[in-house]
């Protein structure tokens, strides 16, 4: 299905007016999202009650307001609350470009995607192509949904070819690390120069995020298949959980133990590689037989001839 835009905007530096449509990058709802029912099976819907008066307050009857101090507020009314929102605006106003890396990623929010509206392909690969050969990245102000937002405007990767709208949040939504208190301690040069090998050993020069799947959502579904066909769902233990109290071992100990295991591991997967390896069977030879699949990790926690159908889990979403 083709994407959707969300909104028109102009992306506007100096004199320049780039007319752009909004998409939303990311998904909500990726995680299984399970209903409250009475025990009895029926849908539960949540009320408010007056703590004051015991009793069910409705929507109409409801208004906002602040606690200034204990148990004391000021109230505002909808009409208030409207005035005091950011009036929407159809512009991203560029107010500066910084070096890309300048943006600590933990100030990131929300992301959404900029492709170029009518007679506006040019302006907009030329800003992009500008921010790519000086590698920077424009700040910008944006309202929207009664909010200003201070936003990021980037190139995506060279394989996706466009820009990148992130919101990022102030400074005030980002707690700092100093509150931690992070007990400081000295690094022996033996102990980095292993674990700088053990870095080297396992680095990767890209991330895909494909190569990753969300195996507890797999699980989840999975129970959920074996629900709807009326099977029993057994519970496994967690195999190789450590207690809280495990013991410490010494950190070069365990690097080196690191390294050492990674080392094992390759003339193993090497040897493995070379077992894979048949030799071509004779010609009189009987064909070998095919291995039978092996079920989902799920499934073996039941028999095989019970398998679930995938169909009825979509069914049964569409019905709670």
């Amino acid at each position: 299905m083709a994407a959707r835009s969300i909104a028109s905007l102009s992306l506007s530096f100096g004199l320049v007016s780039i007319p752009v449509k909004v998409y939303s990058a990311t998904e909500s709802g990726a995680a299984v999202h399970f209903n409250m029912l009475h025990n009895c099976g029926s849908r539960l819907k949540q009320q408010y009650v007056c703590l004051k008066e015991g009793v069910v307050v409705e929507r109409a009857d409801m208004i906002k307001g602040y606690e200034f101090d204990k148990d004391r507020y000021v109230t505002f009314t909808p009409a208030e609350l409207r005035a005091l929102e950011e009036s929407a605006r159809h512009t991203i106003d560029i107010i500066s470009f910084i070096p890309l890396a300048s943006v600590d990623p933990i100030y990131y929010d929300k992301a959404y995607y900029l492709a170029p509206d009518k007679r506006g392909a040019k302006p907009y690969h030329l800003l992009m192509q500008a921010m790519v050969e000086s590698g920077r990245c424009a700040l910008a102000r944006w309202a929207w949904k009664g909010k200003q937002y201070v936003v990021q405007v980037r190139p995506a990767p060279p394989e996706q070819g466009g820009l990148i709208l992130q919101q990022l949040l102030y400074a005030d939504e980002v707690r700092s690390m100093k509150e931690l208190e992070i007990e400081r301690a000295e690094i022996a040069k033996p102990e980095l120069q292993l674990a700088l090998q053990l870095i080297d050993q396992i680095a990767a020069d890209t991330y895909d995020p494909a190569e990753y799947k969300d195996e507890e959502k797999m699980r989840v579904l999975a129970a959920i298949d074996e629900k709807i066909a009326g099977k029993a769902i057994v519970v496994a233990e967690p195999a190789g959980a450590e207690s809280a109290d495990a013991k410490i071992i010494d950190l070069t100990e365990a690097l080196r133990a690191s390294l050492g295991a990674r080392k094992a591991a390759k003339p193993a997967q090497a040897q493995t590689a070379a077992d894979t390896k048949a030799p071509a069977p004779a010609a009189d030879a009987t064909p070998p037989r095919k291995a039978a699949k092996r079920a989902p990790a799920v499934a073996d926690a039941v028999p095989a001839d019970t398998a679930a159908p995938a169909a009825p889990r979509a069914r049964a979403r569409k019905q709670g």
